[in-house]
Order: structure tokens, then sequence, then C-alpha cells
């Protein structure tokens, strides 16, 4: 992005912190045929694309307060688009019967795509895989059983309770000890956006 252009969009980021439904305007044209690229890859669905895309400016349009800079706005609507197209691969793991090896190779794939898309290089994929991956070996053992079944086994909070002699309850509480012990561990590495969108939506 050239100097003019950054300029430019900063100039509209403030005014859209505030509410300016112009400068969301700028960002929406700036933003919207590349997430819709984003999420054809994957969905191989223009339609669906275009909802998954209409969508994450939605969610930035209601989250606009919480971005802290104008390249977070980029961020933002990539990692929400990952969340929602792989929501719809899971759905259409269930209707065809995915394995789960195919769905994380699915998930590794959006992950990668979107640090890609944020010129983001400070740590490649592998390394922050192995960041991950050490930070939940270290969460107390029920937190960590708890957030694999969520993370790994897909399985929702009354499978895990049930599989486990806990309440629904002492899942949530579970799965909110884990996450909050994950994203303090791994502040340290990356910031929250692209944390948010390696441990998934929970």
């Amino acid at each position: 992005m050239s100097k003019k252009v950054v300029s430019i969009a900063e100039s509209h980021f403030s005014n859209f912190q505030k509410g300016n439904e112009r400068a969301f305007e700028y960002f929406f044209k700036a933003y919207f045929n590349a997430i819709v690229g984003f999420c054809m890859q994957f969905l191989g669905d223009e339609d669906k694309s275009k909802s998954v895309a209409q969508e994450a400016f939605i969610k930035l349009w209601q989250n606009r307060e919480k971005v802290q800079k104008v390249n977070g706005i980029r961020a933002f609507l990539y990692t929400s688009a990952k969340s929602d197209c792989l929501n719809i691969i899971r759905h259409q793991k269930v209707v065809t019967k995915y394995s789960n090896t195919r769905l994380q190779e699915r998930e590794n794939q959006l992950n990668q795509d979107v640090l890609n898309s944020l010129n983001f290089d400070s740590l490649n994929f592998s390394e922050l895989e192995t960041l991950i991956d050490k930070a939940i070996a270290e969460l107390p053992e029920k937190c960590k059983i708890v957030f694999l079944k969520r993370r790994r086994e897909n399985k929702k909070n009354k499978e895990i309770a049930e599989e486990l002699g806990i309440t629904v309850k002492a899942v949530e509480a579970n799965m909110t000890r884990a996450l909050k012990e994950l994203k303090s561990k791994l502040s340290h590495y990356l910031p929250l956006v692209l944390i948010e969108l390696f441990l998934g939506n929970f």
C-alpha cells in the first residue's frame, strides 16, 4: 500500500471509529472484493462468499470502537471471514462426513492465508503452531482436556460435560480459563486479533 493510500486510509479511520458512514463506505469499497475472493477459495460459492463478506463488515461496524489502528480493519475483516468460513465448512463436514483431518487442513490453510493477507512475517506458521501447542500443553489438566475436545474434536459443551461427568457450567468455566491463560501466554508473540484467529471461535 502506497504512502498516499495509507494517509487517505488513516484520515478516514478516525471518522470511521466515530461512526461516520462515509468513512465506513470507504473501507467497504477498499476491502469487500478482497474478502469475497478470500472466501471463494474455501467455499467455492460466490453467493455464500458475499454473504460472509457482508457479515464481516456488519461485525466490523458493530465493533468499530475496538479497532485501534487502521491496519486492524483488514485484520478484523479477514479474521471474521475466516471464522465464518470455518463454521460453514464444519457444517459441510457434518453433511458430507468430512474427516477431522480434512477440516484441520482447511483451517490451517485459512490461517496461513490470513497471515499472508496481513503481510505478517515476524513468525512463520509452523513456529506459531509450535508456540500454540506448547501453550496448550502447559494448561491445567482439566482445562487442557476441555479445550482440546472443543478445539480438535469439535465437540459441544454438553457432549464434553457428559463425557467428563461434569456440568456444562464447569465446561464453560474451564474453557474461559483456558482461553484466558492462552491469550496471556501468546500475547508476547502476537496481537490479540491474531491470537483469536488461531484459537478459533469458542
